[in-house]
């Protein structure tokens, strides 16, 4: 299966990398091009706990030199959903597929505005992987990928899409209600990702503060109300599985902390402000979801300015 992915960030060149290394054929897409002519040059390098393997891989910044694809998988960050998936349509044909394996809420609406709702896969991952630098990540977390039919059904080709991800050794399962997976999902990053970027910390560590552990409480507790306001189906104790996710990716850096590490724009708007949007619209108070909204859009203002 050739398979392209859009947004070779952290999460993007892992799963590039696993995939390759698999013997599938894989593509990188950036427009990061010191990241690209690294991999080019020298293989993508993996660090995973203290050892560093270097994996070949093909990449380009330009997506029309590739031809025609059989799977296309996005991983760019969801301001950016839009121009990824107008790109995309240069490696369609008929039985092209899409899948979005990114964080938040939305993607799934964009997607669909200019590909055939027929053709297009949701997922979610609980992968970690942090950028080093150029042609260079940190296999960082470990935890399974979902992947599902918008419409429940459970189909052959999901089946073989999860086939060759387990086989490059990411654990994946088909699911038939994938929606209430992208929810459940959400309330991972909801109770992680701002609160350890504005902390500087990684994942693990906040575990360690009863402070941090008060404001994931929070955080979660006011999402999950949104959710089951919404009728998204909820199972077990959302904050316990959040917490199993941390300790499962206990030494990354959240992709929203290497945001605002390297002074770029983060994903708020797809993940708490997400839940903001959502509980406006059903008239509940998230007090905590709306204040760090709020600090993180300070944040990126402050490097609008420079």
């Amino acid at each position: 299966m050739k398979t392209v992915i859009i947004g070779a960030g952290a999460m993007g060149s892992l799963f590039g990398g696993l995939l390759s290394f698999s013997g599938q054929e894989v593509w990188l897409v950036d427009v990061w091009k010191e990241h690209v002519n690294a991999i080019c040059s020298n293989g993508l390098a993996i660090e995973k706990k203290g050892a560093t393997q270097i994996i070949s891989v093909n990449a380009t910044t330009d997506i029309r030199s590739i031809g025609k694809a059989d799977l296309v998988l996005f991983f760019v960050k969801t301001y950016n959903t839009e121009k990824a998936v107008s790109d995309s349509l240069a490696l369609e044909k008929e039985d092209t597929l899409f899948l979005t394996l990114q964080n938040g809420l939305g993607n799934e609406e964009t997607i669909c505005q200019k590909i055939d709702r027929k053709k297009v896969i949701l997922g979610i991952t609980g992968q970690g992987a942090t950028l080093l630098g150029p042609g260079s990540i940190r296999h960082a977390g470990w935890a399974k990928t979902y992947i599902g039919e918008p419409d429940g059904k459970m189909t052959d080709r999901t089946n073989q899409i999860a086939q060759m991800f387990c086989k490059a050794g990411i654990e994946t399962e088909v699911s038939s209600h994938i929606h209430d997976l992208v929810w459940e999902k959400l309330f991972v990053n909801v109770g992680i990702n701002a609160l350890a970027a504005l902390l500087g910390i990684k994942n693990g560590q906040i575990l360690d503060f009863p402070e941090t552990l008060r404001l994931l409480d929070s955080l979660v507790n006011e999402a999950v109300e949104v959710a089951r306001r919404k009728g998204i189906q909820i199972e077990g104790n959302p904050i316990e599985r959040v917490k199993t996710v941390i300790e499962a990716t206990r030494e990354n850096r959240c992709s929203m902390g290497q945001d605002l590490d390297r002074k770029r724009k983060t994903e708020i708007d797809a993940i708490n402000g997400a839940v903001l949007r959502e509980a406006e619209r059903l008239g509940i108070p998230v007090p905590y979801n709306r204040m760090i909204t709020d600090l993180i859009k300070v944040i990126e203002k402050r490097f609008a300015q420079g």
